[in-house]
């Protein structure tokens, strides 16, 4: 849909408006978004008034993706948004274009420290390395891949990294970003405001440490890769420190450009496996104190069985004992957690493990959680960021496909959403299964995990 009047463009910013306040905590959208509306249009750039200057800035920092998700689904174009003021309206500032302030300090999650990463042989190589560079970033491993299976603990210590170097060097400028986000806001700027900063020059310019996760979503995706070939080049001719993680070794990142694969193996490749049971058994006893209980009130064969049970990885294990807590204060009502207990707590997850051959929507959604290395409620959830957004149409087609399911249930499973909701996701996969080749090797992937 192309709108160019104003009072369609008015009535095209109402029902992103409308979306923004059912994806958005509801004090985040009065605070940020209500009574913003277009001043302006230039070219595909909406001008759109905010409250404040602080408005201005948080927007395009934290919530972007939202706004764009919102304003593609809506008008079917590629428009991006500059934010002003009534102030600046009012004195004739000039409405300069937008830099890419699609990244900020802000996407690195504090929780995420060398102090609660629990190290075993199967990650001790990667955890030591993450941990040298975090004190002299650029000096000596650059870049460091980190690969490995999903749920294994990667992105803790990408995120590790970055307090460290953020702690420890106050005045560096570290980013934290996933390779599906650097994808998606490459395609927002070849498509939108070409008067802007170019990328490369805006990461030579604004970054000083890039952390990347999942770069195996950059596979098939010539010129992100080209940008991003740029990107890294910059990097390390400054000696500025780069971290990436992948699925897999990069030799066998199929699709993926063979000077990058090139530089990650001269680089320092780490990989991170299946952890040991007592890795496993030291991860429940951790995550059980950062909850507040003592591990005292476990029989020591709880604390076995769930190890020796749910050692694929970290994710599952972590699954299981919050299961098991849960289970415990709701249904059980005791302090005392003994084998029987954990048993009946966790038979659900036991039956699930058991029971390969049944498919059900809730597998499907959590197989792709898994994949996308995502919570399942983020993805029946409201949230609209792209990754989120990407998994969520996957799973509807996957349950579509495999289940034939009607969308009306479909939309049921994920919360709520109306037949149409889903039916413009399955399409969107659908359509692009046809060109996408990074979506036809996760469908295949996923595929594999569901049979």
């Amino acid at each position: 849909m192309e709108t160019t009047s104003i009072s369609e463009l008015t009535a095209l910013w109402g029902r992103v408006l409308k979306r923004l306040e059912d994806a958005l905590d509801k004090q985040v959208y009065e605070t940020f978004f209500k009574d913003s509306y277009i001043h302006s249009i230039d070219g595909k750039t909406i001008n759109v008034v905010v409250n404040s200057k602080l408005a201005a800035q948080i927007i395009p920092a934290n919530y972007w993706q939202q706004v764009g998700d919102a304003l593609a689904d809506c008008s079917q174009t590629d428009y991006s948004v500059r934010y002003v003021t009534k102030d600046d309206v009012a004195s004739g500032t000039q409405i300069t274009p937008a830099k890419p302030a699609f990244f900020s300090d802000s996407y690195i999650k504090p929780e995420y420290t060398f102090d609660n990463f629990v190290v075993g042989e199967s990650n001790r190589d990667a955890y030591q390395a993450s941990l040298i560079i975090s004190q002299n970033p650029g000096k000596l491993y650059n870049p460091v891949l980190i690969y490995g299976n999903s749920g294994l603990g990667k992105t803790h210590l990408l995120h590790a990294i970055g307090n460290t170097i953020k702690l420890k060097f106050p005045k560096y400028r570290v980013l934290y970003v996933h390779a599906q986000d650097f994808l998606n806001e490459y395609v927002k700027f070849v498509s939108g405001d070409k008067e802007g900063i170019s990328l490369v020059d805006w990461f030579r310019d604004s970054v000083d440490v890039l952390l990347v996760d999942d770069v195996q979503f950059l596979a098939n995706k010539k010129s992100t890769e080209e940008t991003f070939f740029s990107i890294y080049n910059s990097f390390y001719t400054h000696s500025k420190q780069v971290v990436i993680t992948c699925d897999q070794h990069p030799s066998k990142l199929n699709g993926l450009d063979e000077r990058l694969k090139s530089r990650f193996i001269q680089g320092l490749p780490l990989s991170i496996e299946q952890p040991e049971e007592e890795t496993c058994e030291k991860i429940l006893k951790m995550r059980i104190e950062a909850n507040g209980l003592n591990v005292d009130d476990f029989d020591p064969e709880v604390i076995t069985f769930l190890a020796k049970t749910f050692r694929k990885n970290v994710r599952e294990l972590e699954g299981a004992l919050d299961r098991l807590l849960f289970f415990a204060v709701q249904r059980a009502h005791t302090e005392r957690i003994t084998i029987e207990i954990a048993k009946s707590a966790v038979m659900p997850l036991l039956d699930v493990k058991e029971s390969l051959g049944t498919l059900t929507a809730e597998r499907i959604i959590d197989t792709v959680a898994e994949y996308y290395n995502l919570p399942s409620y983020q993805i029946t959830g409201k949230i609209r960021t792209s990754q989120i957004a990407l998994a969520r149409h996957i799973a509807m087609y996957l349950i579509r496909v495999k289940l034939d399911l009607p969308f009306g249930r479909i939309g049921a499973i994920f919360g709520g959403k109306d037949h149409a909701t889903v039916i413009n996701g399955v399409n969107k996969v659908e359509n692009s299964l046809k060109t996408d080749k990074g979506l036809q090797k996760a469908i295949s992937d996923l595929d594999k995990r569901l049979k």
